[in-house]
């Protein structure tokens, strides 16, 4: 989907700042969270890509003000609602006040049976190949910034889920996987002048033949 978390490539966000020696929780609520993350996993069994897509779905002025662990309260929450588990009532009865979830899930998981799974591998190291350029309204592993950008297979990875259908509770789809590997100027034209490369990890339902 396009959201305000698909931020590859983007500028005006400065630099990244980092933490000599920066520990692994600044705050006691975020080692709770994390607790709290792993005990909802094993509840709910969710899905890959599940909780990824519930973050995906924050509100984006919320996103952007939240820190990395109330991403992960946000999407867990959210989860355990949408499951049933709890309510908005009893969250905001706890908190004391407004408590924000992420917005409803617009993805649509597909028919059983209607995608078959993939264990052949399509493309062969070294093949030119396109990325898909679409904008789905639910989870996608494949960066904005690559979509429509070609580019050259640098690796065979071997046969995973696609977490596009898992994200929406289709089932579990298996297609090959591959890293590619782009130029700087494909992807951001005279801007990426310098000669680097980028390696992305892709999805074969992703690619398709540069002709």
């Amino acid at each position: 989907m396009d959201g305000i978390h698909d931020l590859g490539g983007v500028e005006g966000f400065g630099p990244v700042q980092v933490e000599p020696d920066e520990p692994w929780f600044h705050h006691e609520w975020e080692r709770r969270v994390v607790s709290a993350n792993f005990a909802t996993l094993i509840a709910l069994q969710p899905a890959g890509g599940v909780m990824r897509h519930a973050i995906e779905r924050m509100d984006p002025v919320h996103y952007l003000e939240s820190s990395y662990y109330e991403h992960w309260l946000t999407a867990i929450s959210t989860m355990l609602v949408e499951a049933g588990v709890v309510s908005v009532e009893d969250l905001e009865a706890r908190a004391g006040g407004r408590f924000p979830l992420s917005r409803p899930d617009r993805g649509v998981a597909p028919a059983p049976g209607s995608e078959a799974d993939r264990t052949t591998q399509g493309f062969e190291v070294g093949a030119a190949v396109r990325v898909r350029e679409w904008h789905p309204p639910g989870h996608t592993r494949a960066p904005r910034y690559v979509q429509g950008k070609r580019g050259v297979i640098a690796r065979y990875d071997g046969v995973f889920e696609v977490p596009d259908f898992a994200a929406h509770r289709g089932g579990t789809v298996l297609d090959p996987t591959y890293s590619v590997r782009f130029t700087s100027r494909e992807l951001w034209g005279e801007g990426g002048a310098g000669g680097e490369v980028v390696h992305v990890d892709l999805w074969e339902r992703y690619l398709e033949p540069d002709a």
